[in-house]
C-alpha cells in the first residue's frame, strides 16, 4: 500500500500544482480581459468622439451650403437684373443713336437750306452793289446832264 499512497500524494501534490496554475491562469485571464475590456472601451469613447467630430463638421458643412445655395440665388437674381438692365439701357442707347441720327439729318438739312440762303443772300447782295453802282452811274450821267442842260439854257439867257 505504499506505492498508492505515494501515488496518491503524487496525484494529490499534482492537482495542487495544476489548481495553482489554473488559479493563475484565471488571474491572468481576468486582468487580461480587464486590458481588453479597457482598450476596447477606449476604442469605444475614441469612436464616439470622432463621430461626434463628424456630426459638427456635417452640421457645418449643411450651413456652409445653405449660406453657399443663398448667396447663389442671391447672385443668380443679381445677374437677372443686370440683364434687364442692360436690355433697357441698350434699349435706350439704341433710341438715343436713332435720335442722333434724326439731329444729324435734321443738322445737314438745316446747313443745305443755310448754304442756299447764302448764296441768295451774296446774290442779292452782289445785285445790289451793282445795282448802286449803276445808280451812281446814273446819278453822275444825270448830274452831268442837268448841269449841261443848265449850261445851255443859262447860256442863251445871258
Amino acid at each position: 500500500m505504499g506505492g498508492a499512497e505515494r501515488s496518491r500524494k503524487n496525484l494529490d501534490s499534482q492537482v495542487k500544482d495544476m489548481q495553482t496554475k489554473l488559479d493563475e491562469a484565471e488571474q491572468l485571464a481576468v486582468r487580461g480581459g480587464k486590458k481588453v475590456t479597457s482598450r476596447l472601451e477606449q476604442k469605444i469613447t475614441d469612436l464616439e468622439t470622432q463621430f461626434d467630430d463628424e456630426q459638427r463638421r456635417l452640421v457645418e458643412a449643411q450651413k456652409s451650403q445653405r449660406r453657399t445655395d443663398r448667396r447663389i440665388k442671391e447672385l443668380t437674381f443679381s445677374q437677372e437684373e443686370d440683364s434687364k438692365n442692360h436690355e433697357r439701357m441698350q434699349e435706350l442707347v439704341d433710341k438715343l443713336q436713332t435720335k442722333v441720327k434724326n439731329y444729324k439729318k435734321q443738322i445737314e438739312e438745316a446747313e443745305e437750306i443755310a448754304a442756299l440762303n447764302l448764296a441768295k443772300f451774296r446774290k442779292v447782295q452782289a445785285d445790289l452793289e451793282e445795282s448802286e453802282e449803276r445808280a451812281d452811274i446814273n446819278e453822275q450821267v444825270l448830274a452831268k446832264f442837268k448841269a449841261k442842260a443848265r449850261g445851255t439854257s443859262a447860256g442863251p439867257n445871258i
